[in-house]
């Protein structure tokens, strides 16, 4: 069975930034990093559920706008010392669209 999902063009996702998808169980943000890898988390952080998707984005970390824990994009893992983990969704680009497997 294939659960991809198109849900966006890679150019609509800012280079360092996000983009929110609202779905059935809350909102997933897709990340776009400077080297156009695409993420996919829970926009939630592990910490106080703060908005992920209006952090800071650098390398391939996020930086949570309320209390400054930062996100691995790849693992969803908060980085020492904080600890914590948020929901990491499936990925992937093909041709300037991004697919999500839910």
């Amino acid at each position: 069975m294939n659960n991809w999902k198109e849900v966006a063009n890679l150019e609509e996702i800012p280079k360092l930034g996000s983009r929110v998808l609202e779905v059935e169980d809350g909102s997933i943000a897709l990340f776009r990093t400077s080297d156009d890898r695409v993420f996919a988390l829970r926009d939630a952080c592990p910490h106080k559920q703060g908005p992920l998707s209006q952090g800071i984005v650098a390398g391939h970390t996020v930086t949570c706008p309320l209390h400054n824990w930062k996100i691995d994009l790849e693992s969803g893992e908060a980085l020492a010392p904080d600890e914590g983990c948020t929901n990491v969704y499936p990925v992937k680009v093909e041709a300037g669209l991004v697919y999500l497997k839910l």
